[in-house]
């Protein structure tokens, strides 16, 4: 059976190798990179057995993507203190949402408006929109990219109507075609990096709910999370936009 394997990164200016990833089940180590082959080279080898491959790879590739921890150790945090980080962030808070659909949008009584009216009356004064407010107003960024499926569920076309009230804020809403996503390799998570450093990963069952919110701040993991930021915002399209071309569909 193939290996579920993870791309962690490259130290190639095009994107090729030499690469890095892991294994997802064994966390072993793959090293992509180009073959030692010759002999002499291959004789100053010790413990080198006939059927072994020796590949090249540069010092910076191991340094920058290779964990540093020998077994991973989920540091998982509370809502109170992941509620914290929105008001303590220094400079930027980004997510990308991946999913079909959230449990705890569809227990908000918007939801239900919206799936019977089509539209929403947004709160723009409560909890959460008053603080992006202020945070957006001190020059702080905030932003996210939505996963969409060709046709959306209805969870992602509330959440299309609800990229307004985010705007209304400062939130730089943007979305993507799922397919595009897979296309890109992004990773089938969910995720905030505040300030480009720390990473709070959300964890969901099947259906929708949310289990647990963990905290990574080793710098690898950061880096691969960073990247994906870094892709889905340069292919993503401006909600307004988006909501254009899903109507002209419809």
């Amino acid at each position: 059976m193939a290996r579920r394997l993870r791309f962690l990164g490259t130290d190639s200016k095009n994107g090729g190798c030499p690469a890095l990833h892991e294994d997802l089940d064994s966390g072993d180590l793959i090293v992509q990179g180009a073959p030692l082959t010759d002999p002499g080279d291959l004789r100053l080898l010790q413990h080198f057995d006939d059927g072994e491959s020796a590949v090249v790879v540069s010092r910076e590739l191991l340094v920058d993507f290779g964990p540093k921890e020998i077994r991973r150790v989920p540091q998982l945090i509370g809502a109170d203190e992941f509620g914290r980080l929105f008001e303590t962030f220094e400079h930027s808070a980004w997510r990308l949402e991946t999913r079909r659909g959230y449990a705890s949008d569809r227990a908000d009584e918007t939801y239900r408006e919206f799936v019977e009216t089509g539209t929403v009356r947004w709160d723009l004064d409560d909890e959460w929109c008053t603080n992006m407010r202020t945070q957006t107003a001190a020059g702080k960024r905030v932003g996210r990219v939505r996963i969409v499926d060709s046709p959306p569920t209805t969870g992602q076309l509330y959440l299309l109507a609800n990229a307004e009230r985010n705007a209304a804020t400062g939130e730089d809403m943007r979305n993507l075609w799922r397919a595009d996503a897979e296309q890109l390799r992004l990773p089938a998570e969910d995720f905030w990096i505040f300030d480009a450093r720390l990473i709070a990963l959300l964890n969901f069952d099947d259906a929708d709910n949310l289990l647990d919110i963990e905290l990574i701040t080793e710098p690898a993991e950061v880096v691969r999370y960073s990247q994906a930021a870094v892709a889905a915002l340069h292919h993503a399209v401006p909600f307004d936009q988006f909501a254009a071309r899903v109507t002209a569909t419809e």
